[in-house]
């Protein structure tokens, strides 16, 4: 037999369907209702058409969808889904979970992050602020910890510390963050006394000003298992350490991990080439590739053409659903499906590759999709309870499609607690940082 294709459109209603993104569509073009959540066990929370994947080891399991043991509908499970949803921007990780989930506010995913603590606040793929589940941090630390060293995902430290005392900030951040919540002033008196003064030499570059030098290791720190976010204190951040938010987990083996993490990727956004997966994780192109030979031979993945791409997908897992992608969604700063999925000038044709994307990167604005594509852009402004949403499609809505989008922005209002209100105009804000 011949290696399986796929159609962007194909892939496309996949991804979404599996995003917690896909729509049912009335005839005449209105949304009927969100075609379920993700992490969910419906079909289209998992392989779309209703046909079941298969159950690698931390993939994608038989039920329908990857939430495994994590509740249904809930942002544990949709971040499992998703793969994390990237928080720098804590407001639009909230949007970008809440969104998958009907019926959830932003404070759901507050609970879940700071009352509950299924949900924890670290540095994921990239090295980036990440929301990721707690469930899963024994296998986000070792896989992230595997990846060879480089200040791109957060593995190197810019050549501020060597070896060792890079390994003396993460031992010293391990011990000092046990039992505390601390400011970044804090941890760096706390670092200093435990590893060395040199630790808290203002050397690193950062925002018209110089950081301690312990700081080049933060996210090398969190993807030890060292630390990771607490609730702010007023205004400032804190660190604490993960084991309050999953006592007693240990990272994952380095041997097993990674190749965990691809099958997690591969049910997500696969169709997928190893490049795709080195850029998502900012780790070096000949490293994915290994990766993915060794999960090749032991037939834990297989290739499939993609629009006459070579990709791959976890063995087994190469239902296409029948019906095309459609829907209105308002994606915010740094949603993961716009990150994630590839190849990006299908995911950003035509003019949307210029204005929806920031040299080529995504997640810097948000994006109105539409079908499963980049179709605009758009901001929201909030003022008390008011949230005025201005959104520049490239091309003319259709009166079905801008009905769609009113309610997508109800939506929105409803997640952020507030009331939406609905401009369509130019968006005047540039790229976020």
């Amino acid at each position: 037999m011949g290696t399986r294709t796929m159609t962007w459109a194909q892939a496309s209603a996949r991804r979404l369907a599996r995003s917690g993104l896909a729509a049912r569509v009335a005839p005449e073009g209105g949304r009927e209702a969100d075609g379920g959540s993700a992490g969910g066990s419906s079909p289209d929370a998992g392989s779309p058409g209703g046909t079941r994947g298969p159950a690698p080891a931390d993939g994608a399991p038989a039920d329908g969808g990857p939430a495994g043991d994590l509740p249904d509908g809930t942002p544990a499970a949709v971040l499992r889904t998703l793969c994390g949803a990237q928080a720098q921007v804590l407001s639009a990780a909230e949007l970008s979970v809440g969104m998958r989930i009907p019926g959830a506010t932003r404070a759901d995913v507050r609970r879940a992050l700071w009352d509950d603590r299924t949900v924890v606040k670290t540095f994921g793929p990239r090295g980036t602020i990440h929301l990721l589940p707690a469930a899963d941090l024994p296998l986000w630390t070792g896989a992230l910890g595997a990846l060879p060293a480089g200040s791109g995902n957060g593995g190197g430290t810019l050549g501020l510390l060597t070896r060792g005392q890079a390994d003396a900030v993460v031992a010293a951040a391990a011990d000092a963050l046990a039992h505390a919540e601390l400011t970044v002033d804090e941890l760096t008196d706390a670092i200093a006394e435990r590893a060395g003064s040199w630790a808290a030499d203002p050397v690193m570059e950062a925002f018209q000003t110089k950081w301690p030098r312990w700081r080049a290791a933060t996210a090398l720190a969190a993807h030890r298992g060292a630390l990771c976010f607490g609730p702010n204190r007023g205004r400032k951040v804190t660190y604490t350490s993960p084991q309050r938010w999953l006592p007693g987990f240990t990272p994952a083996a380095p041997d097993e991990a990674p190749g965990a993490l691809l099958r997690r990727y591969l049910y997500a956004y696969g169709p997928a080439t190893p490049q795709d997966f080195a850029r998502w994780l900012a780790a070096p192109a000949g490293w994915a590739r290994d990766l993915f030979a060794a999960r090749a031979k032991a037939a834990e993945i297989e290739p499939v053409e993609l629009a006459g791409v070579p990709s791959w997908v976890v063995a087994g897992d190469v239902a296409a659903p029948a019906e095309p992608p459609r829907g209105v969604r308002l994606l915010p700063y740094f949603d993961a499906y716009g990150i994630a999925c590839r190849p990006r000038e299908l995911l950003f044709p035509g003019r949307a590759y210029e204005r929806a994307l920031a040299g080529g990167q995504a997640g810097n604005f948000p994006v109105l999709l539409v079908d499963g594509e980049a179709a605009g852009v758009w901001h929201q402004r909030r003022s008390g309870r008011r949230i005025t949403v201005t959104v520049e499609p490239l091309d003319r809505l259709p009166a079905p499609r801008r009905r769609e989008l009113e309610a997508e922005v109800a939506r929105l209002g409803e997640i952020m607690e507030g009331r939406a209100e609905l401009t369509v105009g130019r968006v005047e804000v540039g790229p976020h940082a």
